[in-house]
């Protein structure tokens, strides 16, 4: 009589772990891969799932979106220049039966797929493309990555270049390069305001000279300014033009 409860545990404590392996529950991101005796069945979720205890065997998959961090890279650009650049990738699992069965760990073989392409394209480029065109690189690699990852039923919807670190040589040459440009800048905008002032002093002197008169008018006016200054002593230029029949009558 003692004997009988404890084989009552034992079959209740029996039961009790076939249904824990036999009742999963999944999420409304999460879908179940299904393998029964080795076999992939199909693809089960979300909610509630029965599995036959022993026989199936379930895999979850997220299909929400993931982040993956790219750790920094050692890359030589096309104009040989030592750089280090990390990045960042996001993708999503469409085909949970894919990411299961085809490749052995998506995340590692998408970290490691990432890092190698980055490398690979960046090694290609200029430096400069790399700093002013960053834009078309991220759809370059974004393109190269998807391709890859597609057989495994994984979408990459987005790749990102964080940061470039350049060595400290290279900031210094870029600085003293971003420096000459804008001096020569200057002294373009000043030699195109001498131009353009040479160009005005030019069609002034030759309306003066078509108009002897209004030179006359011009050294009034510069007197008055002078004038306005309180200045003890004062110029006044006399004009060539009005010497010369007095010049004439003496010779």
């Amino acid at each position: 009589m003692e004997k009988v409860p404890v084989i009552s545990v034992v079959i209740i404590f029996f039961v009790l772990v076939l249904l824990a392996n036999a009742i999963r529950i999944l999420r409304e991101y999460e879908r179940g891969v299904v393998f029964r005796l080795g076999r992939l069945t199909g693809i089960r979720g979300p909610g509630l799932i029965l599995l036959i205890p022993i026989i199936d065997k379930m895999v979850k998959v997220s299909l929400r979106t993931l982040v993956l961090d790219v750790p920094p890279q050692d890359v030589i650009t096309q104009d040989n220049v030592s750089i280090k650049v990390n990045a960042v990738v996001y993708f999503r699992v469409i085909q949970p039966q894919k990411s299961i069965v085809e490749v052995e760990n998506y995340l590692t073989a998408t970290s490691q797929l990432s890092q190698t392409t980055l490398r690979s394209v960046l090694g290609q480029s200029d430096l400069d493309d790399l700093l002013s065109q960053r834009e078309k690189i991220n759809q370059k690699l974004q393109q190269i990555i998807d391709a890859h990852t597609e057989p495994w039923g994984i979408k990459v919807s987005n790749v990102e270049v964080k940061q470039i670190d350049l060595p400290q040589e290279m900031q210094r040459a870029m600085a003293k390069q971003a420096e000459a440009e804008r001096e020569r800048r200057s002294k373009v905008i000043a030699a195109e305001g001498e131009y353009q002032a040479s160009q005005r002093l030019a069609d002034a002197a030759r309306i003066l000279n078509e108009q002897p008169s209004a030179i006359t008018l011009r050294y009034l006016q510069t007197l008055r300014e002078i004038a306005t200054e309180k200045n003890s002593t004062t110029i006044f230029p006399i004009p060539i033009d009005l010497l010369k029949p007095f010049l004439k009558d003496h010779s």
